[in-house]
């Protein structure tokens, strides 16, 4: 790499010939993989969306141990291979029953690949054949390895199965990755450089993380072959893709436009809490006691939701937002598995802001629903407990007296934050702010003044108050003042007002509960 000091850019200039030729990690899978045969395991089942890694992993290992493999699928039948390449095909083999028939009379010492066995796990005599051949531990004896994206075992045959997992790239190899199609790019466009900077290359490798080689390969491709370079542009783009093909659809939803600090009034405490402990989050794994998150309660339209989305936008992660009512299923255990795939989703998405919004309608007791709730708590709890990936969670509530006591202990979450109806001088601020998104100049409005007409408002309250002064101004055919903001206010009735005694009772209770974020 070298600095290209006019442009204040790092230059990638790594060359294909300088790279490693054999990836580590297939050395590692070689090596897993071989380990499961010395065992004498005859049947092993590898879920994997890279079926030509798992067959050069078994390649490898196959001439290692210089013994014969075969790989079969529904269009080319079974056939006879080595390494990078195949040999003739095996007889009739577009019939699985079929060829695992021949596989088990033909008795040899071989391994025998199958993909995409997934579809045909509903029939009997299948299930018995790969049975009868996983039952038989004699040396000699055919082992079996089925490979596909999914592969749901059946009862009798999960207990006599293997499972291998192939590893997934680590930062170093992702980082290969980039330079190896920045270095494809260079070579394609007449040696120009693709423009990037450490900041935004670690924040790319940190993003591609949970993704398989192919996809990794694929979405840095992505990033460089539009222009040529890699900025901070590039990452929510970059976060859209990762959480497209990771299918999170129905169960978390990407949270696309995320807030900046700069945005959210207010909230001194929280934001300094949450800049202290920047960096210890992203070097997760390698720093004891790295963040969990937080849990924010308080007042209805205090910002609670928008210093969520800020987190992420600060902290340059994806935001995803977790939807209890998407998780509820009429069938009995299955709204828990949905929450179970959705936090593993997550852990897939790493790292990232994981959003629980009003989380206590998802988790407070209700006799009604058959102690799903109380399932449900125990699969976040227990996931919160045990999680290694760098997941930051930030849950939200508007009545903290329906959320159970377990989940808010100190431990869960690293700290409980109360977010209170605005002071005066960051309701200013708040006028400041929404003036601006709407092209109005704050200099021109008496900000002290309508902070005073402002008291016991919320921050969307005030910011409701001026879309009203902007739609009256509008109708009139005036230009927006002091005085429409101030009628707009004066025709509102803020919650402080509508719930006062259900609010000093969340402030008395947060008073020795909670630390204050401003």
């Amino acid at each position: 790499m070298q600095k290209c000091f006019q442009c204040n850019r790092l230059r990638i200039e790594w060359h294909l010939d300088q790279l490693p030729q054999r990836d580590p990690l297939v050395k590692n899978d070689v090596h897993d993989l071989s380990l499961l045969l010395d065992s004498r395991v005859k049947l092993i089942v590898i879920e994997s969306w890279e079926e030509q890694r798992v067959l050069e992993t078994i390649g490898m290992l196959a001439i290692k141990q210089n013994s014969s493999w075969y790989a079969w699928d529904q269009v080319e039948g079974l056939r006879l291979m080595s390494f990078g390449t195949e040999k003739q095909g095996v007889g009739d083999g577009s019939d699985p029953e079929k060829v695992l028939e021949a596989i088990r009379k033909g008795n040899e010492q071989a391994i025998y690949v199958l993909c995409d066995l997934h579809p045909f796990l509903e029939s009997s005599r299948l299930v018995r054949l790969i049975k009868s051949m996983a039952m038989n531990a004699h040396e000699q004896a055919p082992t079996l390895i089925l490979v596909s994206h999914a592969l749901k075992m059946p009862d009798e045959l999960s207990r006599l199965a293997a499972r291998l997992s192939l590893s997934m790239p680590s930062d170093e190899q992702l980082a290969a990755i980039v330079r190896e199609e920045a270095t494809k790019w260079t070579e394609q466009n007449q040696g120009r450089r693709v423009r990037t900077d450490n900041r935004t290359l670690e924040q790319v490798v940190r993003n591609l993380r949970g993704m398989t080689h192919a996809e990794a390969r694929r979405l840095a491709r992505n990033l460089i072959a539009d222009d040529g370079a890699i900025t901070q542009e590039d990452i929510p783009a970059l976060n859209k893709a990762k959480f497209s093909l990771l299918d999170m659809q129905g169960v978390l939803s990407y949270e696309q436009d995320t807030a900046r600090f700069a945005d959210v009034g207010g909230l001194q405490q929280f934001k300094r809490w949450l800049a202290d402990r920047h960096s210890a989050f992203l070097q997760a794994g390698e720093v004891k006691d790295a963040p969990k998150g937080v849990m924010l309660v308080g007042v209805q339209g205090a910002g609670k939701s928008l210093a969520a989305k800020a987190v992420a936008g600060v902290w340059g992660l994806p935001l995803l937002r977790l939807d209890f009512a998407a998780l509820y299923n009429k069938y009995i255990g299955e709204t828990e598995k949905n929450l179970r795939e959705a936090l593993l989703m997550a852990d897939r998405m790493e790292p990232c802001v994981l959003w629980v919004d009003e989380i206590e309608k998802g988790l407070a007791p209700d006799g009604s629903d058959q102690g799903v709730s109380r399932r449900l708590l125990g699969t976040l709890l227990t996931w919160m407990a045990e999680r290694k990936t760098r997941v930051f969670l930030v849950a939200t509530s508007n009545d903290v007296s329906q959320l159970p006591p377990e989940l808010i202990r100190k431990g869960r979450l690293d700290e409980m934050f109360f977010v209170d109806l605005p002071a005066a001088e960051i309701r200013e601020e708040i006028f400041r702010i929404h003036l601006r998104r709407r092209e109005l100049q704050a200099e021109d409005f008496d900000l002290a003044q309508l902070a005073v007409a402002s008291d016991g408002f919320a921050g969307a309250e005030i910011e409701q108050a001026v879309v009203s002064a902007v739609y009256s101004a509008a109708a009139r055919q005036e230009s927006v003042t002091d005085a429409h903001v101030l009628e707009a206010l004066a025709q509102t009735s803020p919650l402080s007002v509508v719930m006062a005694e259900r609010l000093e009772g969340l402030r008395e209770w947060a008073r020795d509960r909670a630390v204050m974020a401003d």
